[in-house]
C-alpha cells in the first residue's frame, strides 16, 4: 500500500483549507475590481505550446517539465506555467473577435515543475494569475503591478518591493544582444554550462542565471534601459509615471528578465524581505508577441503569476492570523431510538441556512455532547423522550448554558434570537 504522497506534492487538509479559501476570496475580489473574468485551462497541453511558447532554451522546457507520450502516441505535458495555456484559450476560442482588452484570471491553478522542492514552491504548486490581451499602454501593465501590491499589502505582508525593467521589443532588443555577448565573450570560461549555451542562443536568459559565479560575471553587463529604440523608452516613462500616480514605491532593477523566452518590454517583480533573503512572491510582464507566434493575430498583451503557497508561507512568517470560521452552527443530540427526528430537525435546518449536523456514529448522549463540545458549535438542540413526545427541542447556548424548550418548528427562529442576544 502506498501511503505516502509523492516528493514535492503535499495534500490540503480539512483543517486548513480555510486559509486557502480565505486568500482565494480575496484574489476574486481584487480581480473582480480591475475586470478580469475567471478562466480554467487543462491541467496539461500539447508540449509543443510550450516549447514554441515558453522557449527552448528556457530552463522550463529543457529540464522541469512533465512531459509524457499519451497512448496516442502524443507528447503532451504538465502545465509548467499559466501564460501559455490561456494565449492557446484565447486564440482557440476567437477571444479577440470580442471586444479588447480581454482580461481574465485563473486562480487555485496547479503548476507542475521537475525540481527541487523550494520554499514556498513545491513540483506540484498552486498560482494566481492575471492575463490582459489586447492592451498596447502601459497603464495595464502599471494596473496589474498596483493590483498585485495592494492585495499583498492588504493581506498583511510587509516590506514589499516592486522592481521593474524593459528587456525592449525585436526591434531594439538584437543590439542589446550584441553589447551583451561582446561583454560575455572574455567571460565564456568562468560561466556555468548552461550560460555557455545560452551566449549564443538568447544571451539575455545569462542574467537570469541564479548561480553566484554567473551572478559576478554579469554584474558590470550594460543594461537594456540604455539601448531601448523610442517606443519602449516611452512605454517605460510612462509605466513608471503611472506607478507614481498609483503612490506605490518602485525601483528599476536591470537584472531582472524573467525565465520565459515570451517576455518583451515591461517585466516586474514583487520582491519581500525575509530573514533567510529575499523571495519573488510575484513576477510577470509583457508577452506582446505571444499570441502572434502560436499563430493568431498581432496583440499585445500583459500578466503576471502569484504563487499562493509562496503567499500563505509568507503571511505565517508575518505572524498573520486567518480567521478560521465555526465548522457548525448547531449540533443536534438525541435519545437513541429518535434518531429520525433528529435527523428531520438536522434537514429542516439546513434548508434554513444553518450548518448543523447530528451524530452518526451511535453514541450515546453523553458521548454525543463531548463531541458537540469538540466540534466547536456554539449551539446544541436535543431531542430526548419528552420533546419527542411533545414536538419540542432543547436549544442550549454551549458557552453561557442557557436553554430554551421551543417547538421544532420554531427551532430555526429561536436560535437566530440567540445568536443576535450573544453579539
Amino acid at each position: 500500500m502506498l501511503t505516502q504522497a509523492p516528493r514535492g506534492t503535499r495534500d490540503l487538509l480539512p483543517t486548513e483549507s480555510y486559509r486557502w479559501q480565505y486568500i482565494e476570496a480575496r484574489m476574486r475580489e481584487a480581480a473582480a475590481l480591475a475586470g478580469y473574468r475567471e478562466v480554467r485551462t487543462p491541467v496539461f497541453e500539447h508540449t509543443e505550446l510550450f516549447a514554441r511558447g515558453v522557449g527552448d532554451t528556457t530552463d522550463i522546457v529543457q529540464k522541469e517539465m512533465y512531459t509524457f507520450q499519451d497512448k496516442g502516441k502524443r507528447s503532451v505535458t504538465l502545465k509548467p506555467e499559466g501564460t501559455a495555456g490561456a494565449a492557446r484559450c484565447f486564440l482557440e476560442s476567437n477571444l479577440y473577435a470580442d471586444a479588447l482588452p480581454c482580461k481574465m484570471y485563473y486562480l487555485n491553478a496547479p503548476i507542475f515543475r521537475y525540481e527541487a522542492p523550494q520554499s514556498g514552491r513545491l513540483r506540484e504548486h498552486h498560482q494566481f494569475g492575471l492575463e490582459c490581451f489586447g492592451a498596447q499602454d502601459a497603464t495595464a501593465d502599471a494596473e496589474l503591478i498596483l493590483l498585485a501590491y495592494r492585495l499583498l499589502s492588504g493581506l498583511g505582508i510587509r516590506n514589499l518591493s516592486v522592481n521593474i525593467n524593459s528587456i525592449g521589443c525585436p526591434k531594439c532588443r538584437p543590439k542589446y544582444h550584441e553589447a551583451l555577448k561582446t561583454f560575455l565573450s572574455g567571460k565564456i570560461d568562468h560561466l556555468c554550462e548552461d550560460c555557455r549555451t545560452r551566449f549564443d542562443r538568447n544571451p539575455l536568459r545569462v542574467l537570469d542565471c541564479k548561480k553566484a559565479s554567473c551572478q559576478e560575471q554579469v554584474k558590470d553587463a550594460p543594461s537594456m534601459i540604455d539601448m531601448l529604440c523610442d517606443d519602449c523608452r516611452a512605454h517605460f516613462e510612462e509605466l513608471q509615471s503611472c506607478l507614481k500616480a498609483g503612490g506605490i514605491p518602485y525601483q528599476i532593477n536591470p537584472r531582472i528578465v524573467r525565465g520565459l523566452d515570451y517576455y518583451t518590454r515591461t517585466v516586474f517583480e514583487l520582491i519581500t524581505s525575509t530573514p533567510d533573503g529575499n523571495l519573488t512572491v510575484c513576477g510577470g510582464g509583457r508577452y506582446d508577441h505571444l499570441v502572434e507566434q502560436l499563430g493568431g493575430p498581432d496583440l499585445p498583451a500583459v500578466g503576471f503569476g502569484m504563487g499562493l503557497e509562496r503567499v500563505l508561507m509568507l503571511m505565517d512568517a508575518e505572524g498573520i492570523r486567518i480567521p478560521e470560521p465555526a465548522h457548525y452552527d448547531v449540533f443536534v443530540t438525541y435519545m437513541g431510538e429518535h434518531r429520525l427526528k433528529a435527523f428531520e430537525l438536522v434537514e429542516s435546518l439546513r434548508a434554513e441556512g444553518w450548518k448543523a449536523d447530528m451524530d452518526h456514529c451511535s453514541r450515546s448522549l453523553k458521548a454525543q455532547f463531548k463531541y458537540a463540545n469538540k466540534t466547536g458549535a456554539p449551539f446544541s438542540a436535543t431531542i430526548g423522550d419528552d420533546e419527542a413526545k411533545n414536538g419540542t427541542v432543547i436549544l442550549k447556548n454551549m458557552v453561557t448554558r442557557e436553554e430554551r424548550t421551543v417547538p421544532v418548528r420554531e427551532a430555526g427562529k429561536t436560535l437566530a434570537e440567540m445568536r443576535k442576544e450573544e453579539q
